[in-house]
């Protein structure tokens, strides 16, 4: 059962740290949500190799983190239950060797939570479901309250992805795997490693997003 209690009180004005980025241009990136739903890019833009990107030490802890989303994943109709699902899947997937604050950031960044998120499909055709939108995944589109083994299997398969992305760029817990590899779980490639935000096609400002959801940044 989901319980408040297992995660830490958000504080009310809690200040975030960017690193000088260049103000993002206001464009909206459209999401796995809905029709009329929309992932906005970050309050910040951030371009070039992985160097230029937020360091790991100004990432929140993952509680801190999660909690501040809650209230997304409550808006896009996640029950309670579903929240401390996605919170014990999430432990669960990052034991292969995944940080948990990245898987929680493509979840946010690809579903903002929703468990009942809709299948899109690439251009290709190929199918992209379930909280992470990864291929092969599994998804329940318009449905929640899911079970335990139904969400794990959706975050688990979505890490499962990214860690083979992480592996292509020596498999560190350092953004100089970390980065790259955010870009190739979005893009399928990483086409220009001198600049993380040329989406090759694909969401360029994915990298920059989710680097300020570790911040703390919520849409």
């Amino acid at each position: 059962m989901f319980s408040n209690t297992i995660f830490l009180a958000i504080a009310a004005t809690l200040p975030l740290a960017f690193s000088s980025p260049i103000p993002a241009p206001a464009v909206a990136q459209t999401s796995a949500l809905n029709d009329t739903d929309s992932i906005q890019s970050g309050p910040a833009w951030y371009s070039g190799p992985y160097y230029n990107f937020p360091s790991i030490d100004t990432w929140l802890g993952f509680d801190d983190m999660f909690n501040r989303n809650k209230n997304s994943m409550s808006a896009n109709g996640d029950t309670g239950d579903d929240i401390g699902r996605i919170y014990n899947a999430i432990k669960d997937a990052a034991t292969i060797g995944v940080d948990e604050r990245v898987i929680l950031g493509i979840i946010m960044q690809e579903s903002h939570g929703d468990v009942g998120v809709r299948t899109t499909y690439s251009p290709e055709g190929i199918p992209t479901a379930g909280i992470m939108q990864c291929s092969g995944c599994n998804g329940y589109p318009g449905q929640h309250g899911l079970s335990q083994d139904q969400i794990t299997s959706m975050v688990r398969g979505g890490t499962e992805h990214f860690k083979a992305n992480l592996r292509d760029w020596g498999d560190q817990q350092a953004t100089s795997s970390i980065y790259p590899a955010l870009r190739e779980y979005n893009s399928g490639s990483v086409c220009d490693q001198n600049d993380l935000s040329n989406g090759c096609g694909a969401t360029a400002s994915y990298v920059s997003d989710i680097s300020q959801r570790l911040q703390g940044w919520v849409d």
